[in-house]
């Protein structure tokens, strides 16, 4: 058998027994990625998602940063865990983790998993509608998946309660002057900042300064007098990122755009489930939309799209809430098998900017 014939006839790689294989299906929504890990992770403890959640952070974060990071992803990448839900009212529970650690909501990636749990045959498909119950950090979430000739034409979701923590705040940003932002939650915390007023074009060639004035604006934000404060879990009080908002879009059609910078500088590629939830929430505030008024189409830095509205109001503690509902569609990518050298000196993975 030729050298040749040999690599046709073997191309499984024999794993040692002492490393570690971890399945992942890979997807983007929007063009944001979603690593899905469905094996190969120890056990984790607790007995509901933010206790998992707790769990990995304090005793196998590692495993976090050797599939996020470098060399098998990248400072932008985007992942999820699958876990048990809080109880038998949802199919299941999930983790959402990221170059910083792990945020306690993603519309991309419930858009992602919703599709895939249907297309993997998790959950029965059901034409027109499959319905996906999911537990997230930040509460349960309802997903619905379209079906048409037995594929998943696209997703929504109806987000946990959205609300504004303030309107018309201001802060000095070092760099760049006085920022006005207002602060939103739709599962996880933004300050959303008029890229217009600012200057600031949206396009993608600007990403970088995206970058940098996002992650100066949320450091400012952070720093001030400003409480971020959820009202009933310490866990998810924190701001997460910045998000940028302009009128200027590339498709007459849309409303306006956003570009999210979360996380340890991580660029959304998506024009942000969460942070499109925080936007129905200020704009409902604002009287700019009503429930069931029509969608809003929102772009992402790419062009991609979610349309956004609102479909229900409720308070939530002591704020007027609403329940956005959000859809877009998601893609498979690739399904991998990452494996872990514990000889391996990089193993737990390493980012360069």
């Amino acid at each position: 058998m030729s050298t040749y014939e040999k690599i046709l006839a073997q191309q499984t790689f024999p794993k040692p027994e002492s490393w570690r294989a971890i399945e992942t299906i890979d997807m983007h929504t929007g063009g944001e990625p979603l690593r899905v890990i469905l094996s190969g992770l120890p056990e984790l403890q607790g007995d509901s998602v933010l206790a998992y959640r707790r769990y990995m952070k304090q005793h196998h974060d590692e495993y976090r940063t050797a599939l996020m990071f470098e060399p098998r992803g990248h400072a932008d990448m985007y992942g999820c865990v699958l876990v048990p839900p809080n109880d038998e009212g949802a199919d299941f529970g999930i983790l959402f983790v990221h170059n910083e650690g792990y945020s306690t909501m993603c519309g991309h990636a419930v858009i992602a998993i919703t599709k895939l749990a249907v297309e993997m045959g998790w959950v029965a498909k059901k034409a027109p509608i499959t319905n996906v119950t999911i537990d997230a950090p930040c509460g349960r979430i309802y997903a619905f998946a379209n079906v048409a000739n037995n594929k998943v034409t696209g997703v929504y979701f109806h987000c946990v309660p959205s609300f504004v923590l303030d309107l018309d705040l201001s802060v000095d940003v070092p760099g760049i002057g006085k920022v006005n932002y207002d602060l939103a939650y739709g599962g996880a915390f933004y300050a959303y900042v008029d890229a217009d007023a600012l200057g600031i074009s949206l396009d993608k060639e600007n990403v970088q300064e995206h970058v940098q004035k996002g992650t100066d604006i949320k450091r400012a934000v952070m720093a001030s007098s400003q409480g971020i404060d959820h009202p009933f879990e310490v866990d998810l009080s924190f701001l997460y990122g910045t998000i940028f908002i302009s009128e200027k879009t590339l498709d007459p059609n849309s409303h306006s755009r956003n570009v999210c910078i979360f996380a340890e500088g991580e660029v959304d590629r998506s024009p942000t489930g969460s942070g499109v939830s925080g936007r129905m929430a200020i704009h409902h505030a604002r009287g700019e939309i009503k429930q069931g008024d029509e969608t809003f189409v929102i772009e992402s830095i790419l062009g991609t799209t979610f349309k956004a509205s609102v479909v229900e109001t409720q308070d939530y503690g002591p704020h007027a809430a609403v329940i956005p509902q959000v859809e877009g569609n998601a893609y498979i990518v690739g399904q991998n098998r990452w494996l872990i050298d514990p000889e391996d000196p990089l193993r737990d993975g390493f980012i360069l900017r």
